[in-house]
């Protein structure tokens, strides 16, 4: 089919660039078909801000990166608004994220205060600012990089922000063939020249909408609420998943499903799909003993309901 040629296109453009897993790959070609925004975590020097920028210019549309540190204002992401003496009127002065694509580089490095002015363009495509709504371009994404949070200079994102993103990735160390390739080339950060456009904005958005008609039935509908239902009931957790989490795993679902060449989703698509869906959504049930939590431990956590919830036949 035309629309899987262009999401390999994507794929062998990207591999051009980033030598890591395919599986990461495929999983933020698919976060991207859902319309949904990117949460990349790991370790400094492992490609994340390679992955995310070779992601966005491998499409023909308006990009910028925003590198978040702890002095960056909300007016420095969203906008201003600006008095014109010659015309005796008030002028909105758009930011950087009036874009496609932003890549929010470090972001857990800015003030709470300044990470919160992505919450309305995140999950509405808009910015209201001075009693004015202004709506972002389609595609519209945000692929944010952080450090851990044990790293100097962090400030940890609220559980709001983190129900915003539809994936949270760890790419972690390359495998040895992948790393001395990385040495041959004698490069992690990309430069503009790295890579090329291979789709354009018109393309993504035909694939989003063709995404969004993929089957779901009921019994899957059934099959997330009761995964929901798990997370929320668990001893584990104090907080489980959101309504707007299982959402997101439908439309990941189906952007699997979508991208292995089906137009209808299965139950292993939403068990495939799961964990970086739903791992930084819950929040486990505090202890004495423990104040945080690794990732690795989020995901078997999510693991273990999927083995415990029943899967419709």
């Amino acid at each position: 089919m035309a629309d899987h040629a262009i999401i390999q296109r994507l794929r062998d453009n990207i591999a051009t660039v980033y030598h890591g897993s395919s599986e990461v790959v495929d999983l933020c070609i698919v976060a991207l078909l859902a319309r949904g925004h990117l949460l990349f975590e790991d370790v400094p020097g492992v490609g994340k801000t390679t992955l995310a920028s070779v992601l966005a210019g491998s499409i023909n549309c308006s990009f910028r990166r925003i590198q978040f540190t702890s002095d960056l204002l909300p007016s420095d992401i969203l906008g201003v608004t600006i008095y014109r003496k010659d015309s005796g009127e008030f002028e909105f002065k758009q930011g950087p994220l009036f874009a496609n694509i932003v890549l929010a580089d470090e972001i857990n490095r800015s003030t709470p205060k300044t990470q919160s002015a992505l919450l309305e363009a995140m999950n509405n495509a808009r910015v209201s600012m001075d009693g004015q709504v202004y709506p972002l371009p389609r595609p519209f994404m945000v692929l944010a990089t952080q450090n851990p949070l044990e790293s100097h200079g962090t400030f940890p994102l609220p559980n709001s922000q983190m129900d915003r993103f539809v994936m949270r990735l760890h790419l972690g160390y390359p495998e040895r063939d992948k790393e001395m390739m990385v040495l041959r080339e004698q490069r992690l950060a990309m430069t503009d020249q790295d890579v090329k456009p291979v789709v354009d904005a018109v393309e993504i958005v035909a694939l989003q909408e063709a995404v969004a008609n993929v089957r779901v039935d009921d019994d899957l509908l059934q099959y997330i609420v009761r995964i929901g239902e798990a997370t929320r009931e668990s001893p584990k957790f104090e907080i489980g998943c959101s309504t707007r989490g299982l959402l997101a795993l439908r439309r990941s679902a189906q952007a699997w499903a979508y991208v292995n060449g089906r137009e209808y989703a299965t139950p292993d698509d939403i068990q495939h799909i799961a964990i970086p869906v739903l791992a930084h959504r819950v929040q486990f049930a505090r202890t004495f003993e423990r104040a945080t939590f690794t990732h690795e431990e989020d995901q078997a956590a999510i693991r273990h309901i999927l083995e415990q919830v029943e899967v419709p036949l």
